[in-house]
This record gives structure tokens, sequence and C-alpha cells, in this order.
């Protein structure tokens, strides 16, 4: 694990609090519902005054059964408290619902198991009219409560010395200043800047085969959908540890 530079004092977040920080879960519910029973396992051995549980966004597309994550996050909103944020994959969805000529760019990104969680199969190949057909269709069948949760989703949340958040920041821009685009798809001008921000950026988007710490992000994005890994970190003090 790379540490902090030395000159920088170790980053924390605030007394008695511990966040746990979940990475893009991509249609998994199986993982995130196997994850959230180790944190309330983690938190029944090791209590704590204050527990933010932070996902990082993309919680639909690619995996078998985005609809059933909306499920499980808007379950677990009832009985902890959570931040969810939005990552680029539920802007495909929220866009779809009011522009459908977007439709194929969304299947070729993982739309179509998005769509089949809500039983719907369309063709890959398809028209103005039938993309059209297919948006409302969608619209008639997302619960209520799927429309409220997108529709609640924040871009970033900041927590003692961490800034979370999907994609990342543009290095050289305040963090109060950053444009939505850049924190929602944001890759290699933020992934190769090696000069500290002024937090640390916890981030997904882009998936690496093991979490991935560096001086100035941690990138918690460990392909769930394909590896059958997702990532909890897990902060504390100045501990940085992983569930």
């Amino acid at each position: 694990m790379v540490q902090p530079q030395a000159e920088r004092a170790r980053p924390s977040v605030p007394e008695g609090m511990r966040v746990y920080a979940i990475g893009d879960i991509h249609g998994r519910a199986d993982l995130l519902e196997s994850l959230l029973l180790c944190i309330d396992k983690d938190l029944k051995q090791h209590p704590v005054s204050q527990a933010v549980e932070v996902f990082v966004g993309d919680y639909i597309d690619r995996g078998p059964d985005p609809a059933g994550v909306f499920d499980l996050l808007i379950e677990r909103g009832q009985a902890r408290r959570t931040v969810c944020l939005k990552g680029n994959h539920e802007v495909f969805l929220i866009e779809f619902l009011k522009n459908p000529r977007i439709f194929r760019a969304w299947a070729q990104n993982g739309g179509l198991a998005t769509l089949a969680s809500y039983g719907l199969a369309p063709p890959f190949d398809l028209g103005l009219r039938e993309a059209a057909e297919l948006s409302a269709r969608l619209f008639e069948a997302m619960p209520p409560p799927h429309k409220h949760f997108l529709a609640r989703l924040d871009l970033y949340w900041e927590c003692g010395d961490f800034f979370f958040v999907h994609a990342g920041v543009h290095p050289g821009r305040p963090l109060s200043r950053q444009r939505e685009e850049d924190l929602l798809w944001i890759r290699d001008e933020f992934l190769d800047y090696e000069e500290p921000f002024e937090k640390i950026i916890v981030h997904g988007h882009t998936p690496v085969r093991e979490p991935e710490v560096r001086p100035n992000r941690i990138d918690i994005d460990t392909g769930a959908f394909a590896t059958g890994r997702l990532t909890c970190l897990r902060l504390e003090g100045e501990t940085i540890s992983f569930l």
C-alpha cells in the first residue's frame, strides 16, 4: 500500500466516525447483499458512534440484476446512513428515459442487462420509434421508489480529508468548482495526475485488479460484474483498510 506523502499530515475522517465506501456494483445484487452482511458483522464486532456507507455509483448495467441492486440500496438507506452517488451508467438510464435516441450507445455499454432486469428484452438494432416505445415501457416498468432513488443521487460527498466521487476530478480545478462531466466521466487526465489534490479522492469508474491506494487517490472499482469481487474501503481515524 502506498502511503500519502511524508510532508503531508496523514488523511483522516472525524473522530467517532467510520466510512465504508463501496465500489462499482454493476448489477451484482448477490455481491452487494453479501458485502452488506460483512459490514453489519464488522459494525457488531467493532461498534462506532457514526457509520456512513458511501456507494460511488454505477449500480446498473452489465451484471444480471440491476433492479435488485436498486432494491437493496433503497432498503439499506432505510436502515443505515447511506450516501449514494451518481455514476455515468445511471446517466445512461436517466437520459434514455428522456431521449430514446441514445438507446444504441446505452446498449453498447451494458444497458440490455438493465432492461432485462425490468422484464424487457429488445433487439439491439431498434429504430427511433421502437426505441421511444421501449423508453415508455421502461418508465412504466420501473417502481416509483427506483425513479425517486435515481432523482436523488449526489455527485460527490466529502468527509474529513476524503472526497468521494464516481470517476474523479479535473486536476488544477478546485473541488468546489468541478464540472459534472468530469465527476462522472474523467479518466486519463485524472488517473495520470500525481500531485496532491485538496483531499484524497476516493473513486470508482476505472476497473483495477486490486484496490489502488495512491498518495492522492484511492480506486475501489475492482470490476465486480466480471471478477466477482466487490470492494469495500473502510476508513476510521487515520486507518485505511478493506473488508
